[in-house]
């Protein structure tokens, strides 16, 4: 069988969208992807249902198995299937594992240490804050951050894994000659260099909302332990997390104020039996059992930098809560221009960050790893 061939009944098939345990029972019966896309009507009848025989047997078309194939000519664009050794053995022990994933950037990544880090799209600055921080630590120790590539934490994540010269993987839920959302694609650009981009859809495939819960068990099931940095309890977050648990993967969660509803979906977790983590040093404690010097040496180094910011009074009465002036002024008993300008001030030096509805919130500086070994 030649490589082109092969290729092409892969590419095949995987436009065929066919039901992932049919398609696993023709390939064990016919022995490779050639042999189940030439089989007759009667062979493969022998082995699954009519619905799954008429859908493989019907012509893929011509321009879509064209426009497949032009993708995969392109420079670092390519196919795993499941019987390639780049193919992630992770995946493999989960259900309903993809039988071909659609891949750009750097194959040696797939089968690496790696840690999911998901959360909410409508993030708080704090939230973006730890995303970044977490991937950025747990980089420096050579963990690879795997994430969605969606706005909020999914994107910090992949931001701060990138800005320690870190790797990433992006696992999307559309084919891969798209970006979604859109304004990602510098971003998606940056992964493909020093990380990979990873589907189960071929190219072509648009943003389809059923695509993304189901992208969530790659997410989960590829990684050694899938971290929730925040969450309402709605977010698809929580499915993630849900199926990590299923799949025997350690689930994290960064806990946070009783009063905002993106520390509800963590604290449910924790409930559950998720573990509490305060610094990327408990997850490497759990998923590797090394790792405490390397981040211990950057809390000290990170703590070294941090001075006492001006208005030190007016970040105290802000506390750890979301709070408005108001609230600020009958803390303080500083005027209302005072509070103002001091505000200002503290969210120019990094101190805080403005909130919808004329909020302000604290963020913290998280411990990150300043060098890399």
């Amino acid at each position: 069988m030649s490589v082109d061939a092969r290729v092409d009944a892969w590419a095949t098939l995987a436009l065929k969208a066919l039901p992932h345990r049919a398609l696993f029972e023709l390939l064990r019966a016919l022995g490779d992807p050639v042999a189940v896309v030439k089989a007759s009507r009667a062979q493969l009848q022998s082995i699954v249902p009519k619905a799954t025989v008429d859908r493989l047997l019907s012509p893929v078309p011509s321009e879509r198995f064209a426009a497949t194939r032009t993708w995969l000519e392109a420079a670092d664009h390519d196919l795993i299937a499941w019987d390639d050794a780049d193919y992630p053995r992770a995946l493999l022990d989960i259900a309903a594992a993809p039988p071909v994933l659609f891949h750009v950037g750097r194959r040696d990544l797939l089968n690496r240490p790696s840690v999911a880090i998901v959360g909410s799209r409508n993030a708080t600055p704090q939230g973006i804050e730890n995303s970044r921080a977490f991937a950025a630590a747990l980089a420096d120790a050579g963990i690879t951050i795997v994430s969605g590539l969606a706005v909020g934490i999914d994107a910090a994540a992949h931001e701060g894994a990138l800005a320690h010269d870190g790797s990433t993987i992006a696992v999307v839920g559309t084919g891969l000659d798209r970006v979604y959302p859109a304004r990602h694609r510098e971003l998606a650009r940056a992964i493909a260099v020093q990380g990979a981009l990873l589907s189960e859809y071929p190219p072509g495939t648009p943003p389809l909302k059923e695509n993304f819960p189901r992208r969530n068990r790659l997410l989960s099931g590829m990684v050694r332990g899938v971290l929730v940095v925040e969450a309402t309890l709605s977010s698809g977050s929580l499915i993630t997390a849900r199926l990590a648990g299923e799949q025997g993967r350690d689930v994290f969660a960064i806990p946070g104020s009783i009063h905002s509803p993106f520390s509800k979906g963590p604290h449910k977790l924790i409930r559950e039996g998720a573990k509490l983590v305060e610094t990327a040093q408990d997850i490497l404690a759990e998923i590797v059992g090394v790792g405490a010097a390397t981040v211990a040496a950057a809390d000290t180094a990170t703590n070294d930098v941090v001075r006492e910011p001006k208005h030190a009074a007016l970040l105290e009465a802000i506390a750890h809560d979301p709070v408005d002036i108001d609230t600020l002024m009958a803390r303080t008993q500083m005027a209302a221009d005072e509070v103002q300008a001091a505000l200002t001030a503290l969210e120019l030096d990094g101190w805080i960050a403005p909130l919808p509805g004329g909020r302000w919130q604290r963020v913290e500086r998280a411990p990150i790893s300043r060098t890399r070994a």
